[in-house]
């Protein structure tokens, strides 16, 4: 299955099409490294969100740091570390650089990914932070383990060592929420906290993404059979209960969820929604005791979803480099005006038309 284009063309066109097999010139405007673009077969979801990921500084920087021992087993790590390595030392400004071998692990790791139709950009986001985060934390403990900071016949630290443990992944992605319930009988507040490395929104019609985040952590009234079991009054009682950021981000990943299912058609359709997504974001809804609330958050990249539905659509990505804007869609990459950006807030109409929609936004704070 063929990832269909569905979007329209654009001017300052930054490469031309030298052949059949999408070989391209690509005019570099500053001094990084060409951007070059990915492909491999029907795997945009994937390309589109590798191609975000480059344009994050400090995951970009954590992975090329990241050394490939000649005798480390292949993982989805060392295979992204290739393919990071070889977009920043290339010197050619002519080509394509096919992700061949980074998808051929990951099908062979994740059978959710082992067929040729097309994906969610999301869930492979989700799965791929989390595979790494993984593999750095078992080469965390094996490094122990051989420096003898484990004991093997007990006295070790954690559970047979196996404890949580921080790695870079968590450092740039990972954030707080604490979920604040407070009864309504004796006024007395509990709170429970909960890691996250993207939060996920639900999206409304001509809104904004302060206004999705602001639904986020809407008051919800517990009552009725829902009633809330208070440790205080030991008994259930009316309750309120809200989501608030604690701890923000490095990068913040938003997910705009613009797939629901639809009972009547038995199957999944797009929200079209048109939400206004800013260059710069503030968040609004952290807890009283929140690490930087008042961080300020640069836009570096944006998925974007081309089409009406999660199985029948394209993905195409905007990077921010240097101070200008650019745009992947597949073998192309374009410079496009920040204002153009407007252009992927969505539709002011029919939830189910053909759209270009941003689907995950990443912002990085400044300090």
């Amino acid at each position: 299955m063929h990832c269909p284009h569905v979007r329209s063309s654009r001017t300052h066109t930054f490469c031309r099409l030298t052949s059949s097999t999408a070989r391209f010139e690509y005019k570099n405007p500053s001094r990084e490294r060409s951007p070059l673009s990915l492909r491999f077969g029907n795997t945009c979801y994937c390309n589109s969100v590798l191609q975000a990921l480059y344009f994050c500084r400090p995951f970009r920087e954590k992975v090329l740091a990241y050394k490939v021992q000649p005798r480390r087993k292949e993982s989805l790590l060392t295979c992204l570390a290739d393919l990071f390595n070889s977009i920043a030392t290339q010197k050619k400004k002519v080509g394509v650089i096919p992700p061949k071998k980074f998808i051929s692990r990951l099908r062979k790791e994740n059978e959710l990914f082992d067929n040729y139709m097309q994906q969610d950009a999301h869930e492979f986001l989700n799965y791929l932070l989390n595979t790494i985060a993984d593999l750095l934390q078992e080469e965390k403990s094996q490094e122990r383990q051989q420096n003898g900071k484990l004991v093997q016949n007990g006295g070790g630290e954690g559970e047979g060592g196996k404890e949580t443990q921080q790695t870079w992944v968590h450092e740039i992605f990972q954030g707080t929420l604490t979920n604040e319930t407070r009864c309504l009988n004796c006024e007395a507040v509990s709170s429970k906290d909960e890691d996250f490395l993207d939060l996920s929104v639900d999206v409304e019609q001509n809104t904004s993404i302060t206004h999705c985040l602001r639904g986020f952590s809407n008051t919800e009234t517990l009552c009725s059979e829902y009633k809330y079991y208070c440790e205080q009054c030991r008994s259930k009682q009316e309750a309120q209960k809200r989501m608030r950021v604690k701890k923000l981000p490095m990068i913040l990943a938003l997910h705009l969820k613009r797939f629901k299912y639809m009972d009547q058609l038995h199957r999944y359709t797009k929200l079209s929604y048109r939400v206004v997504f800013p260059l710069e974001l503030r968040l609004f809804n952290t807890s009283g005791d929140a690490t930087n609330p008042d961080r300020m958050y640069d836009l570096v990249a944006v998925v974007v979803h081309c089409g009406s539905g999660p199985n029948r659509g394209h993905y195409i990505t905007i990077v921010k480099s240097h101070g200008f804007w650019l745009l992947f869609d597949d073998d192309i990459v374009e410079k496009i005006d920040a204002q153009a950006i407007e252009e992927f807030y969505g539709l002011t109409s029919d939830i189910s038309k053909n759209s270009e929609s941003g689907y995950i936004l990443f912002y990085q704070s400044r300090d």
